[in-house]
């Protein structure tokens, strides 16, 4: 931590924070929701050791970064100009991106729109968008709703979600965090019933430390949402169905950027959303696929619960550009 540097500036129309560690060619880490930039911790000493110049930002509405209120300033334009004005801030033609989760599609988005500034793509578990091409997702989360709990349909109304959040950021954090992790299913939760409370739905934890995840990280990760609130991040969920529109124009069109996957083989996004043969799909997705990496026993938090071997495999990733 002696060596990261925090940088606050004014970008795109909003107030962003981001971390440094590093000198050299450029790679920004992209986290997803409920994260923060320190989701990134064991991997960004790795890439600089490496002679890499790691940025990584808290994304729009997440940390130390603004989020606006209303939905529609999180669609793909938002997001992409977030990550080019970050790069223009920086004086950066191009960067290495690694992402996942909410983080990676906006790569993704960026590879689409900009390509020129996608030095190459890792993604972590979400091989592609998971979303289907001819339905909406908030309306297919809506409909799987009727049957069971969905989290995705529990945070599209604005207010309950955000108000139970608020009151409670340790106790929503710690029992997600888990939820989302190897060592358990997250699609237990969706057993529950409709109209349950995304806390009562989540399972009890044992108590920290984890193997992979300590007190003090769940700290500073409950901290920075206290003072941010969780709107910001629920409207990335709000704005799902505008960036699927926004995504139709390219959606079929490979990415000709070189691609690099880390997946894990307790994944919920790799079990539920991405068809029966994600991997399969991966060189129909991409016309540059590099390298293709699953690590055993580990869920959604790759990037903690596999630290070193992520960081290790990063590294032989971009070594090998």
């Amino acid at each position: 931590m002696a060596d990261w540097t925090h940088h606050h500036a004014r970008i795109n129309g909003i107030a962003m924070h981001w971390v440094e560690q590093g000198e050299g060619p450029a790679i920004v880490l992209c986290h997803g929701f409920p994260h923060i930039w320190l989701s990134w911790r064991h991997q960004i000493p790795v890439l600089a050791q490496a002679g890499w110049r790691v940025i990584v930002p808290d994304m729009r509405g997440m940390g130390q970064t603004e989020g606006p209120a209303d939905h529609s300033h999180y669609d793909v334009h938002a997001i992409v100009g977030d990550l080019t004005g970050l790069l223009d801030h920086l004086g950066l033609e191009e960067a290495v991106f690694a992402g996942l989760d909410f983080g990676v599609f906006a790569i993704y988005d960026l590879a689409y729109l900009h390509p020129q500034r996608v030095r190459a793509i890792i993604a972590l578990e979400n091989p592609a968008y998971p979303d289907s091409p001819d339905k909406a997702p908030l309306t297919e989360a809506a409909e799987w709703a009727q049957e069971h709990f969905v989290h995705i349909d529990y945070f599209r109304p604005v207010g309950p979600a955000d108000v139970a959040l608020n009151a409670a950021p340790r106790e929503f954090l710690r029992k997600v965090l888990y939820a989302l992790s190897g060592d358990f299913r997250y699609l237990d939760v969706w057993k529950n019933p409709p109209g349950i409370a995304y806390l009562d739905a989540l399972p009890e934890t044992p108590p920290l430390p984890w193997a992979w995840f300590s007190e003090w990280e769940l700290e500073w990760y409950t901290a920075d949402y206290a003072r941010s609130g969780f709107t910001g991040g629920l409207n990335w969920y709000r704005a799902m169905d505008l960036r699927w529109s926004q995504r139709a124009e390219w959606r079929h069109r490979p990415i000709d950027r070189p691609f690099f996957f880390i997946g894990s083989e307790n994944d919920v996004d790799l079990e539920a959303w991405h068809g029966d043969d994600p991997l399969g799909a991966i060189p129909h997705q991409y016309s540059d696929v590099r390298r293709i990496e699953m690590l055993p026993k580990a869920g959604h938090l790759i990037q903690l619960e596999r630290a070193d071997e992520v960081g290790r495999l990063m590294r032989q990733f971009v070594e090998s550009l």
